[in-house]
C-alpha cells in the first residue's frame, strides 16, 4: 500500500497555474493525501486491495510549477507470494481547470513506471522527462480503512 500510495502522488503533481507555460521546466512539491482502502486479507503472502485516494499539492518556492493542486487516484494492490504489483490512474486539475491524467504500474524489474496518459489546455503535449520520490511518511492511520501520506517530488518537464 505504502509503494502504490507513493507512486500515485508522484502521480499527481499535476498542473501550473499559468495560462502559458514554459516548453521546459523543473519542478519542485510536497504532495499530500488522504484515502480509503477495501481489503481482501487472504493471508500473509496473498492479499490485495483497492483504494480511492485525494490530495493537493504545495510548490517549493509557492508559486511554482504545480503549486495550489488538486488530484484523485483509484487503484488496485496485490500481493502474490509477496511479489507486489500494483495499478494506479490518477487526474489531477489546476486552479484554471487545466488536467492531467496519469498512469503508474508495476514494470517488469518490479519498480514504478509512471506514463503520461493526457492533457487539457496547457498540459496537452506534456512529456515528463525525469522525476524523484522523497517518502516524508507513512503517517499513522487516522481511521481504520483509511491511509494518508506526503512526499516531496522533484523532476523536469517538456511539452510538445
Amino acid at each position: 500500500m505504502k509503494r502504490i500510495c507513493m507512486a500515485a502522488a508522484l502521480v499527481l503533481a499535476a498542473s501550473a497555474q499559468a495560462a502559458d507555460l514554459p516548453k521546459e521546466g523543473s519542478f519542485d512539491f510536497t504532495a499530500c493525501w488522504a484515502g480509503t482502502s477495501n481489503l481482501v486479507a487472504f493471508s500473509k503472502t496473498h492479499w490485495a486491495n483497492t483504494f480511492e485516494m485525494t490530495g493537493s499539492t504545495r510548490s517549493n518556492p509557492p508559486g511554482g510549477m504545480f503549486d495550489k493542486n488538486s488530484f484523485r487516484c483509484i487503484g488496485t494492490n496485490a500481493s502474490f507470494e509477496k511479489k507486489l504489483q500494483f495499478l494506479t490512474v490518477c487526474e489531477g486539475v489546476d486552479r484554471d481547470g487545466d488536467k492531467r491524467l496519469t498512469h503508474f504500474e508495476t514494470g517488469a524489474d518490479g519498480k514504478t513506471v509512471r506514463r503520461f496518459v493526457a492533457g487539457t489546455g496547457k498540459y496537452e503535449g506534456m512529456i515528463e522527462t525525469s522525476a524523484g520520490i522523497e517518502p516524508l511518511g507513512p503517517f499513522p492511520t487516522a481511521k481504520p480503512g483509511t491511509f494518508q501520506n506526503c512526499n516531496r517530488q522533484t523532476g523536469t518537464y517538456k511539452l510538445k
